[in-house]
């Protein structure tokens, strides 16, 4: 039962935090500089947080320093949805782009935004180095790998592109997709995540684990499962942007 709580909690930081970006880069064009300033201001709190937590190992700490992580990685997804941390490339993928050529364009597009990822988890490795509470550095560490593995299976081809969750200003983002039913890396990646997920659950329901321990495991272990839930939704036919209704009903309406 004690690790029902940590489970609840980051399903709903899930699917909350990602509706509110969802919601905010909806926003009118006008609001994007002051919504970017706002949430580099709440990036500036939430490294103090990661720092703060990283010798409190309370259950309360292991809560604080997951959430901190979040928030962390949320300056990233806000900041690449809204245009500011993207890449110096700004335009669709050339036709005929194939091989090496259109792996170089596809990296030129996200340069900065991968460039960003290094710093902040370099930050979050620095902040938590040495400390007993590592819970913000593999919450980091569990999203970035997984995000990684997710943008392979998008630029290599998947059924689900997701490309409503692109805002307008984004949309040559997705020429650099491709859309099929599946690909060779698919498999190996759910395999790997699921593995993963698994000996992060067993370490949190391992009866000799300490309820900080337990917690930590917890919140690591359902992000990694719900990273691969969302590896699945891009190759079943599946609605999942209707978990997100609410948060992209702000949008205008293409052709409007």
């Amino acid at each position: 039962m004690r690790l029902l709580a940590p489970l609840l909690y980051t399903l709903i930081v899930w699917w909350a935090s990602t509706g509110v970006i969802l919601y905010l880069n909806g926003l009118p064009r006008r609001w994007h500089a002051a919504l970017m300033g706002m949430a580099t201001v709440l990036l500036g709190v939430a490294l103090c947080g990661v720092a703060a937590t990283a010798d409190d190992t309370r259950v309360s700490g292991a809560y604080l320093a997951f959430t901190a992580a979040i928030a962390v990685w949320g300056w990233q997804e806000l900041g690449f949805l809204l245009g500011y941390v993207t890449g110096p490339r700004r335009s669709p993928c050339p036709p005929g782009s194939a091989g090496w050529r259109r792996v170089g364009h596809a990296i030129m597009a996200i340069l900065w935004h991968e460039l960003a990822l290094l710093g902040l988890g370099a930050a979050v490795l620095w902040l938590t180095w040495g400390q007993p509470n590592q819970v913000a550095l593999w919450t980091f560490l569990a999203l970035w790998v997984m995000r990684l593995s997710a943008k392979l299976n998008v630029f290599l081809g998947v059924r689900n592109l997701n490309e409503q969750f692109l805002p307008e200003h984004l949309r040559y983002m997705h020429s650099y997709f491709r859309q099929r039913p599946s690909n060779a890396l698919f498999a190996s990646s759910v395999i790997a995540g699921t593995l993963a997920a698994g000996a992060v659950w067993q370490a949190a329901a391992h009866p000799v684990a300490t309820a900080f321990g337990a917690t930590g495991a917890c919140l690591v272990a359902t992000l990694l499962s719900l990273a691969v839930l969302e590896h699945w939704f891009m190759v079943l036919p599946l609605p999942s942007e209707k978990l997100w209704t609410w948060a992209l009903s702000v949008r205008p309406r293409r052709g409007v």
